[in-house]
């Protein structure tokens, strides 16, 4: 079992790369809330250049037991979950990564591959999350696979309020079909991710 249970009542930060409209600052703001279920203070916020498809995106989550009083970027971040492999070359997605951080990339590729790619020498997870995505949506959106795969690397916050918090947001907006491809979707993610 891969779940490492690497929150313990500290604050864990979590910076989440992709491209504009493929869901990056839905996916920080699932897990927040996801978090807010488990009585834990939450933070959740964009960070983008010029608003336009495809542009890439940053969004940053903050976890904690107690007050959060920082208000910036995360710089340290615990994880950093990359949803648009595409990125690997053009952005140094490691960046600030702690030494015992995880990195979590939606790909086919190994972990060896990604590791020679960004260079992180830490603990590496990778999961086919825009597969998974076309299989259970029917469209290339990672981001709630994402939410899954980091939900079971980290431990941050337990699987089953991820998906009640998925259904929560996806039924005010979706069909219940799109709405049961997303909970499949994080599923898949948090039982696919290696």
């Amino acid at each position: 079992m891969i779940m490492l249970y690497l929150f313990r009542g500290k604050m864990y930060e979590i910076r989440w790369h992709g491209r504009g409209g493929q869901g990056v600052v839905t996916a920080s703001e699932i897990l927040a809330s996801a978090a807010l279920k488990e009585n834990k203070y939450i933070q959740s916020f964009p960070d983008f250049g010029p608003e336009r498809m495809g542009a890439p995106v940053k969004a940053f989550t903050r976890i904690d037991d107690k007050t959060i009083n920082i208000h910036s970027q995360i710089y340290e971040p615990d994880a950093v979950v990359v949803l648009d492999p595409t990125l690997l070359g053009m952005v140094n997605v490691s960046e600030g990564l702690k030494k015992n951080g995880v990195l979590v990339v939606n790909t086919k590729e190994s972990k060896e591959e990604i590791k020679n790619k960004t260079g992180f020498p830490g603990k590496i997870f990778v999961v086919d999350a825009t597969g998974i995505a076309l299989e259970t949506i029917g469209k290339p959106l990672a981001n709630v696979c994402g939410v899954g795969a980091l939900s079971k690397v980290s431990g941050v916050v337990k699987k089953e309020n991820i998906i009640k918090t998925v259904q929560e947001i996806m039924c005010t907006k979706f069909p219940e079909k799109i709405v049961k491809g997303n909970v499949d979707s994080a599923n898949r993610g948090f039982d696919e991710v290696k």
